[in-house]
């Protein structure tokens, strides 16, 4: 017997709302990567998009329905939030258990042309450095000239004063933010270990993705760097506030 509709409507509503004391301006981030992918595939009858990282499908849903054309395919390694996103989500994406960044991890995804463009949010500051510039130079391989990732994401700035000034603009807007009742990303977890029809989706989180870590600590510029020395030409941030990016770069 499968997930139930009813129980993942609960978990995926329940996912929405801790995501939200974490990813500040989270709908405006989705709509400013829904504004990006939207005038890079316009004129495409039937665009291919990856979301990397998709957990239950948060985004792919959000782009769906900005782009009822397209094609999305939903990448994560966490067997919970995936089964959560075929069943909450089943005609927005494609979901597809890989671990980005290892060996095959591309072909997994069984894309059947060219992406034009590739999204992510929140999800590519857990890959080591080396893991991430295999993932950034795999989705180089398979994408459309000018066509484009986009990834929003904490990314360290480079030193100096005025980086300072963005981290404790960002840590103070946190604060403010965070005086809500929503639970917390381990809260969420505990809970869902309580949910009997969960039980069979767990797994432990050390083997969730094999070069998963909580930061890369990577700053903006080395995601700059990677992007390019990837093949992607044209690398920039498009939205800020304090260290949270939305960065884009163009193949």
């Amino acid at each position: 017997m499968g997930l139930s509709m009813a129980t993942a409507e609960q978990w995926v509503r329940r996912w929405e709302r801790q995501q939200q004391r974490y990813a500040l301006d989270r709908e405006e981030r989705f709509t400013v990567i829904a504004d990006v992918v939207e005038h890079v595939t316009a004129g495409r009858p039937r665009p291919l998009v990856a979301d990397l990282g998709c957990g239950p499908g948060s985004l792919a849903a959000r782009l769906a329905r900005r782009l009822p054309h397209a094609d999305i395919v939903a990448v994560d390694i966490d067997p919970l939030l995936l089964e959560l996103g075929r069943t909450h989500h089943a005609s927005a994406a494609r979901f597809v258990n890989t671990a980005m960044g290892t060996d095959g991890w591309i072909e997994e995804l069984e894309l059947g042309g060219p992406l034009d463009a590739a999204v992510s949010t929140t999800a590519l500051h857990c890959l080591g450095a080396d893991a991430l510039r295999r993932t950034y130079a795999d989705l180089a391989t398979v994408m459309h000239p000018g066509g484009v990732l986009v990834n929003s994401d904490r990314l360290r700035p480079v030193g100096g004063r005025a980086a300072e000034i963005a981290e404790h603009v960002g840590r103070r807007r946190g604060e403010r933010r965070r005086l809500s009742t929503h639970e917390d990303w381990q809260s969420w977890w505990t809970a869902a270990e309580g949910e009997p029809e969960l039980a069979g989706l767990l797994s432990p989180r050390s083997t969730r993705h094999p070069s998963c870590i909580p930061d890369n600590g990577l700053t903006l510029a080395d995601h700059v760097d990677l992007l390019r020395d990837a093949g992607f030409q044209d690398v920039a941030p498009v939205w800020q506030f304090g260290s949270d990016y939305i960065l884009v770069a163009i193949r």
